[in-house]
């Protein structure tokens, strides 16, 4: 586990100042830079609109599908430049992306939605990590058998984050994993990427609107708005800032706030100055 900070940690994912444009006119990065360090869990904050998604499917190379392509920057793994390879390509160096919204497969049952994730191995350890991923998920071995679509939220989103680790990944890259789930169920998603993290080795760039959640089981932390990053530091050190306290944790000196409540004036003024 990571103390959050990136001092003599090796850098796995590095995004250096990028910029992407959807359908050649708008603009909705505008000159992203961050760090996701080898064994760590890096958050990327923000509300709804600040380039969280786009800036995972930068890293993905899924941008293509939907007319949005990286306009200026780079983007390395390992050391080595990324940007433009093939998606398949990426999932063959370890990196793969759960998909804000689980995109499970409804008419398959969890299983053979596991199985899926698989497909391009050429081992013969699938066996002995789907065991692992229902260890991590005992909760899918009991509904194994069930098609995804009639299995709950919750289950759907174990079973995307399943899916991802059959295909033995270095680096997952989730996309809001909180999102429609109740508070029980998000402490026991991030509590099982935690142990994923220190147990499993696997390192995550997790989007996420929770803000809270985040920030307490992330190592380091990235805020977006409006395309940029306009804030970063250790995990612990973000929780303790006022400024994230009163906009993202909806406290501030004068105790607990309503986010609606924030004129988006001062909030930019404030990141920017």
């Amino acid at each position: 586990m990571l103390d959050g900070s990136e001092t003599d940690q090796k850098t796995l994912l590095e995004v250096n100042n990028i910029e992407v444009i959807y359908n050649h006119v708008i603009l909705v990065l505008k000159g992203v830079s961050l760090k996701v360090m080898e064994g760590g869990i890096t958050a990327l904050l923000g509300g709804n609109g600040a380039g969280k998604t786009t800036t995972l499917k930068a890293v993905s190379n899924l941008l293509h599908s939907e007319r949005g392509e990286v306009t200026k920057g780079s983007i390395s793994y390992r050391g080595e430049n990324v940007a433009g390879l093939d998606p398949a390509d990426m999932v063959k160096r370890g990196v793969i992306q759960v998909m804000e919204g689980r995109h499970c497969f409804e008419h398959l049952t969890v299983e053979e939605n596991l199985m899926t994730g698989a497909y391009t191995r050429r081992d013969s350890d699938v066996s002995a990590d789907l065991e692992m991923v229902y260890s991590y998920f005992p909760r899918l071995k009991e509904r194994r058998k069930s098609q995804a679509g009639y299995t709950s939220g919750g289950e759907q989103q174990m079973t995307a984050i399943g899916r991802a680790l059959m295909s033995k990944p270095e680096t997952i890259l989730l996309d809001e994993p909180s999102m429609g789930l109740a508070p029980q169920l998000v402490e026991e998603i991030f509590g099982i990427v935690k142990n994923l993290n220190e147990k499993e080795g696997v390192s995550f760039l997790l989007a996420e609107q929770n803000t809270n959640v985040a920030l307490r089981f992330a190592h380091y932390g990235y805020i977006l708005e409006s395309g940029r990053v306009v804030m970063d530091g250790p995990a612990a050190e973000l929780r303790e800032n006022p400024d994230v306290k009163e906009f993202y944790l909806g406290l501030s000196e004068e105790g607990r706030k309503s986010y609606r409540d924030v004129r988006s004036y001062r909030r930019r003024k404030r990141w920017l100055s």
